[in-house]
């Protein structure tokens, strides 16, 4: 399964690196992330301190992104985590959160280094899924069977509806079948082993050497 896990996350880096947002997702999204956690909408000016980018470019970066959200003040109110809701409800800090598809719910406890409580619904039965999910674990889920679907799109200049819209959460692998059946090239994941993706899928997005620097971490 490890190496399975591995071929997906190369799989994943090779089309996200030419999707939305591309190299600039190295520097702009585990910020933008942490920022967001704190359950307020987030400036471009807010943007520009914390990663050390001109105004300039964080505002051509944010047009480039079809899929961020934005208030009327042009403040970003989401982008994987979100202050608009969704069926994935993201507790931090007692912060109400959402996150836009099951997997982004166990990448961003690592991004943003908090204990997060998460409670969702099953796409296949509706039935509740809830999980609390540490930086480096997976602590609780209920229902314990409960697994997560991935898709690996070739196309993803829209990350939301090529990638996003397709991950969700069942409360077992029985409960995916459905999904499998029109998704052939899909796979459905364990909790644990989509943790395990996500970290990995995390760890891609960050860039190396000191130029990260202390903007990235909280």
């Amino acid at each position: 399964m490890k190496n399975e896990i591995q071929e997906i996350v190369t799989r994943l880096d090779q089309h996200s690196n030419k999707g939305e947002g591309g190299e600039s997702m190295k520097w702009l999204f585990r910020p933008l992330l942490q920022m967001l956690a704190g359950g307020e909408s987030v400036t471009v000016e807010d943007i520009a301190t914390v990663t050390g980018k001109p105004v300039e470019e964080v505002k051509k970066v944010l047009q480039s992104l079809p899929s961020v959200e934005l208030d009327e003040q042009a403040r970003v109110v989401g982008y994987g985590l979100t202050l608009i809701p969704t069926p994935h409800h993201f507790t931090v800090d007692g912060k109400q959160l959402y996150a836009w598809c099951a997997l982004d719910t166990l990448i961003f406890p690592t991004l943003i280094n908090r204990s997060v409580q998460i409670e969702s619904l099953c796409h296949g039965t509706g039935k509740s899924i809830r999980l609390t999910v540490e930086p480096d674990r997976v602590v609780s889920v209920e229902p314990s069977s409960a697994v997560v679907s991935i898709v690996t799109p070739d196309d993803m200049s829209m990350v939301r509806s090529a990638f996003c819209n397709e991950v969700h959460f069942f409360s077992s692998p029985s409960e995916a079948r459905d999904w499998l059946n029109q998704h052939p090239e899909g796979k459905v994941l364990s909790i644990e082993d989509a943790f395990e993706l996500g970290t990995l899928m995390g760890k891609s997005l960050e860039e190396s050497g000191p130029s990260n620097g202390s903007c990235c971490d909280i």
